[in-house]
C-alpha cells in the first residue's frame, strides 16, 4: 500500500467515525469536516478531481453545520 492509499484510507475512516458519533457533540461535527478535507485533499492528490470537488462541498456543509451547532451553545 503506498503512503497516498494510506492517506485516504485513513483520512475516509475519520469521516466514518466522526459522522457515527455527530450527535455527541460539535467537536464530532469538526472532526468530520476536518476528516472531509483530508478526504478532498487525497481526491485531488490522487487525481480524482470530481472526487475532490465533492469532498471539498461536503467540508463546507459540514463547516457550516459545526458553526451553527457552536453557537447554540
Amino acid at each position: 500500500m503506498s503512503l497516498l492509499s494510506f492517506f485516504g484510507l485513513i483520512s475516509v475512516s475519520l469521516m466514518l467515525v466522526f459522522y457515527a458519533f455527530e450527535e455527541r457533540g460539535h467537536w464530532f461535527i469538526f472532526g468530520f469536516a476536518l476528516s472531509c478535507g483530508l478526504g478532498s485533499l487525497y481526491g485531488f492528490l490522487q487525481g480524482a478531481w470530481p472526487f475532490g470537488i465533492i469532498e471539498a462541498i461536503w467540508t463546507v456543509v459540514a463547516l457550516k453545520k459545526w458553526f451553527k451547532a457552536y453557537k447554540s451553545l
